[in-house]
């Protein structure tokens, strides 16, 4: 019977650490061609969105932009690919030059990081619904972030936001793998015995 309690043990310890909070990261690679429509714009560029709990990162560089120094840049929510919606989360203080870097971390629980469009029309008025909504655009590939300027007022370059692949912390995938030593170790005891 302690075998078995034992390995109950064990067993749920284990699964457990299957269900530890890890970031999740958000990737796409910017390009005149993925606006909509698209635009012969040569500048490229790449954004990296980590959501870590209630906190999100976003950072972005860009290159070449043809069409003047940036006006906005932001991250447009909750629509198929290749078909445009407003904007969910504008970025503050985005550099206005042709090539440049941009990082900045974001509270998802700060009604301020929401348009008021997107608060009230995705996030029934809370933001807790606006942060659910953004949460689940991201993991459904229903967002995207873009660049805007003068000549491109719709957006010269714009990334697709999809799910990258997750890599547990290093923490993490250690215990993960003494636990499912352990995990087998157990069983190969309780079959011995």
């Amino acid at each position: 019977m302690k075998r078995k309690a034992l390995f109950a043990f064990l067993a749920v310890t284990t699964l457990a650490a299957f269900n530890v909070n890890a970031t999740i990261v958000y990737t796409g690679e910017m390009s005149g061609g993925l606006e909509v429509p698209a635009n012969p714009s040569t500048a490229t560029g790449s954004i990296t969105v980590l959501i870590d709990g209630n906190m999100m990162t976003v950072s972005l560089d860009w290159d070449g932009l043809i069409g003047g120094n940036p006006g906005a840049a932001h991250i447009h929510c909750c629509t198929d690919p290749g078909s445009n919606i407003g904007v969910a989360v504008g970025f503050p203080g985005f550099p206005a030059a042709a090539s440049g870097t941009y990082s900045r971390m974001f509270d998802l629980l700060d009604a301020s990081i929401y348009t008021s469009g997107f608060l009230t029309n995705f996030g029934g008025g809370t933001v807790e619904g606006a942060r659910d909504a953004l949460l689940a655009g991201l993991a459904s590939g229903r967002a995207y972030s873009n660049i805007h300027n003068s000549t491109y007022p719709g957006g010269e370059i714009r990334a697709d936001l999809t799910q990258a692949a997750q890599v547990p912390e290093p923490s993490t995938a250690l215990f993960i793998g003494v636990g499912l030593f352990v995990l087998t170790r157990s069983r190969s005891l309780l079959r011995i015995q």
